[in-house]
């Protein structure tokens, strides 16, 4: 009779254990899906001209149109969630939304937290205002000056490294970075004389241009720091990965991608950046 009872006592223990492993691996699965049936629910900082901004009280720019038009094709449809940026990869990992889909560049510290997916090729353009006698072409130019940039970015890591290596081992004042929660505030700090010039993404950079032309000017006149723009997918969530990749292959090939790089002044990536560029 013990051994009955020992016996049946370890047998609704294993059925609990495999019970619980049987939830666990149901929860696991829905929390590595799609939030919601039909829908991609992607988190992006609105305050990005002309990847990403508000237009008649609606997200609108590059990033939300290339979405729109890569959910279509997957049979879904995309809803933004405006966070901003330092909430970003928090948020992804917290499966507040599916995807981040901000013009996030792919670099090796986000790959070690999140999975990327590049789509567009960018890089980082240098903003001063109009008139100034202070006209930087290159990072190496900053040595001595207040630097401004959206904090968070990817930009910053090469910024200081110029400051310490290329600056202070010649001798040369180090670059001050003073950094703010969005672009636009960066460019207010530029105007006010916060701070000396401002650095951000070319495409963000040329968009600053079209609005203040009378104001800033765009000193730079070489792409620095190429790199790639990517979507931001939870790591271990496969099928939210493997769909994105597939339906981008189907979107490449419609005649409304092309049409929208053109419209942007946009570049897809070329076989030889995603070799390059994905391995830095």
């Amino acid at each position: 009779m013990t051994m009955l009872k020992k016996n049946h006592g370890k047998t609704l223990r294993s059925f609990a254990l495999g019970a619980a492993g049987a939830l666990l691996t149901v929860s696991s699965m829905n929390a590595m899906a799609f939030k919601e049936s039909g829908k991609i629910i992607a988190g992006s900082d609105v305050t990005f001209y002309p990847y990403e901004y508000m237009k008649d009280n609606k997200p609108a720019g590059f990033d939300i149109e290339f979405l729109d038009g890569l959910a279509k094709v997957m049979g879904r449809e995309s809803v933004t969630l405006d966070t901003r940026w330092a909430n970003l990869i928090p948020g992804l990992r917290g499966g507040r939304f599916d995807i981040t889909n901000s013009a996030m560049y792919i670099t090796e510290e986000r790959l070690k937290v999140i999975d990327m997916i590049p789509y567009l090729k960018s890089g980082v353009s240098i903003l001063s205002v109009k008139g100034s006698d202070y006209q930087p072409k290159t990072p190496e130019d900053f040595c001595g000056h207040t630097i401004g940039s959206m904090a968070g970015t990817a930009w910053l890591k090469p910024v200081r490294k110029v400051s310490a290596e290329y600056c202070e081992a010649n001798g040369l004042e180090p670059i001050k970075i003073n950094e703010y929660p969005t672009d636009p505030q960066t460019t207010q700090a530029m105007l006010s004389r916060a701070i000396d010039a401002q650095i951000t993404d070319a495409a963000v950079a040329g968009g600053i241009v079209e609005r203040l032309g009378n104001r800033v000017t765009l000193s730079s006149d070489t792409l620095l720091y190429p790199v790639l723009n990517g979507f931001g997918v939870k790591k271990g969530n496969d099928e939210v990965k493997e769909a994105l990749i597939a339906g981008l292959e189907k979107y490449k090939k419609t005649p409304e991608y092309e049409a929208l790089l053109k419209k942007y002044h946009f570049q897809a990536p070329t076989e030889e950046d995603l070799k390059t560029l994905m391995s830095n």
